[in-house]
């Protein structure tokens, strides 16, 4: 099963850039299958790692950055792949 753990937030207005250049920076402990990173209008960053593990196993994910970088708290989801249909 593929699994893809999402991770987004938002900077603080003008800090789009750093905080982007701060989630490319991150190691993980585990190496995924796949990692992509995205921007998107508001400052906003966001990062999907793909994993081949069960839907509840656990998975390294990038922590939430320091306060003063970012407008709330990082917002987080977890999919698992399906047949097409």
């Amino acid at each position: 099963m593929t699994v893809a753990l999402m991770w987004e937030a938002r900077a603080v207005e003008g800090r789009g850039a750093e905080l982007l250049a701060w989630a490319r920076e991150q190691e993980l402990p585990a190496e995924p299958l796949r990692r992509e990173t995205f921007r998107a209008p508001q400052d906003r960053v966001l990062v999907i790692t793909w994993w081949n593990a069960p839907y509840d196993a656990e998975l390294p994910e990038l922590p939430e950055p320091d306060s003063e970088l970012v407008t709330r708290a990082v917002h987080r989801w977890r999919f698992e792949s399906v047949d097409a249909a």
